[in-house]
């Protein structure tokens, strides 16, 4: 067997130490953790933001109008927010369950929908899982989905308060 000449540390005639395959894999689950958080942070963010200039023309409206808070219109809009953060999330599952497929985290699309489903929401039911290999970016994606529904849950908040007489 042929040995690979040792690479050496600035400092002296040590060896540089190598990342063992522990260390690397746990450094691309953690990279492509990374980049999910950051894709779906700034999905959610446009999202809300989109949400928000949807929803400004309906705010005049009411101001110009006098609507009443409980009225029909007013349910209109709650639904049309509920809806548009459904549709958020639904999209930010989507694009987990398109990695797990695209990595062959899982055995088809659907066991990685379901997975991702049950991840982001902190379900954690154990009938479907992924490959060892892929482990950490599941649990990434359960804590990004608690905080970007916390976040969903702060923006609908913020929304319906106006509604109060």
């Amino acid at each position: 067997m042929e040995r690979s000449p040792a690479r050496r540390c600035p400092r002296g005639n040590k060896r540089a130490p190598r990342l063992s395959a522990f260390t690397a894999a746990l450094f691309t689950q953690l990279a492509v953790s990374t980049g999910m958080i950051l894709a779906t942070a700034t999905i959610h963010g446009i999202g809300l933001s989109l949400l928000t200039r949807a929803m400004a023309s309906e705010r005049r409206e009411e101001r110009v109008h006098h609507m009443v808070p409980m009225s029909l219109r007013a349910m209109g809009y709650t639904l049309l927010i509920v809806l548009g953060l459904f549709a958020l999330h639904g999209v930010e599952i989507w694009l987990y369950a398109a990695l797990y497929t695209a990595i062959g985290a899982t055995a088809n699309f659907e066991a990685a929908l379901y997975f991702s489903t049950i991840s982001y929401a902190a379900i954690g039911y154990s009938d479907v899982v992924i490959a060892d290999a892929w482990r950490l970016v599941g649990a990434v994606e359960g804590i990004n989905g608690v905080i970007l529904l916390g976040w969903s849950t702060a923006f609908f908040v913020s929304q319906i308060t106006r509604l109060r007489p």
